[in-house]
């Protein structure tokens, strides 16, 4: 079934305003964000109109195959991906007072390298590894995606070897370079997460990337493929790294936590937390990363069920590459890469954060009066 008419314009206007995002809901304005700002579609613009009832459902119908229509109507909402010429877009279609809505994110189908995204170098050292798991947590929007993309692009540039990928949509195509690379994706390729991972373990892979870790089969079947000598990266829906490691034990059944525990103080490499912020020199939002590297003390306390002690040790962890999202923040204001009264809101210990402003601020001008 051909998409209606009005579509694929509302998508070039998408590419043509920059914008990251649209938003369509059934009989209302639409929205795109831009920079991270929502406003409506301005009323210049060829295609401000609101779309009708019957529009949407005309969508959706022609967007999505029978099993994807089974998976909306028994859970409410679906993801997929949608291709515009060689433009890439990831759909997010839910119910909503029994009305159709999408969230439509442009997607930049090149992954970009750590330098172009402005990540810490420890983000390149975690994708060097040749085992263990790798989480990358964030709220939604905060590049999760595009972290793992640029790890999946580093790999294939620099190992000779076999990449799996399992997506819900594939939002980053990847052309092999040094690198075999198969991707799949949910509801075309495999039925779910936890089905792939397991059956991708007899696919002889070096490198498993799951785009969500988002039930137990998929964590337990992610941190075996990890024990196994496998390099595993994901991503959760989680906003700290301490916070994030206790998502993932406290997602098993009380009864089996203690050995949850043992197993992920093994395999767990790794947990970047990330957040977007705006640009101060304009462009692209700039990330905030909070980066736990998983030393035999993090291990200790993990193995112990002392999570609660993590961020201690996580601030107290610099000389490892250790870095606290307080840290991140000041580094970013200290750059004149974000505007402290932007920063300031996400920081976890406002003191603490303007006390690290305050001594990178003594730091540069001592730095000035020496030379």
């Amino acid at each position: 079934m051909t998409v209606p008419r009005w579509f694929e314009p509302l998508l070039s206007y998408c590419i043509e305003s920059k914008a990251s995002d649209i938003h369509l809901t059934a009989d209302e304005a639409v929205f795109l964000r831009v920079h991270g700002e929502l406003s409506p579609v301005p009323d210049t613009a060829h295609c401000a109109r609101a779309v009708s009832h019957e529009e949407m459902n005309d969508v959706v119908q022609s967007l999505s195959n029978t099993q994807q229509r089974d998976v909306l109507n028994d859970s409410g909402s679906l993801d997929m991906g949608y291709s515009l010429g060689t433009e890439r877009f990831r759909i997010n279609i839910y119910r909503y007072l029994h009305r159709y809505s999408m969230a439509i994110r442009h997607i930049d189908d090149q992954a970009l390298s750590f330098e172009q995204l402005k990540l810490p170098p420890q983000v390149r050292q975690l994708a060097e590894l040749r085992s263990g798991l790798i989480l990358v947590t964030g709220a939604t929007g905060s590049g999760k995606s595009t972290t793992l993309a640029a790890c999946i692009r580093h790999i294939n540039e620099h190992r000779r070897c076999h990449i799996l990928t399992v997506e819900d949509p594939i939002e980053f195509m990847h052309s092999n370079v040094k690198s075999l690379i198969h991707q799949r994706e949910l509801y075309t390729d495999v039925p779910d997460f936890a089905t792939a991972v397991k059956a991708s373990l007899r696919e002889d892979p070096d490198v498993i990337m799951v785009g969500e870790m988002r039930d137990q089969d998929t964590m337990r079947a992610a941190i075996t493929a990890a024990e196994t000598g496998h390099l595993v990266l994901s991503t959760m829906h989680t906003v700290d790294t301490p916070g994030t490691i206790e998502r993932l034990i406290g997602s098993f059944p009380a009864a089996e936590q203690d050995v949850i525990r043992g197993r992920i103080a093994l395999s767990l490499q790794g947990v970047i937390a990330q957040r977007l912020l705006p640009n101060l020199q304009g462009g692209a939002r700039v990330p905030a990363v909070e980066i736990l590297l998983v030393n035999h003390a993090i291990r200790h306390l993990i193995e112990n069920g002392k999570t609660r002690q993590i961020y201690a040790a996580l601030e107290s962890g610099t000389r490892d590459g250790m870095q606290t999202i307080d840290q991140a923040l000041a580094l970013l204001v200290s750059n004149k890469l974000v505007a402290y009264d932007q920063a300031r809101p996400h920081c976890r210990d406002p003191k603490m954060f303007d006390e690290l402003i305050r001594s990178r601020g003594r730091a540069q001008n001592l730095g000035g009066m020496s030379s």
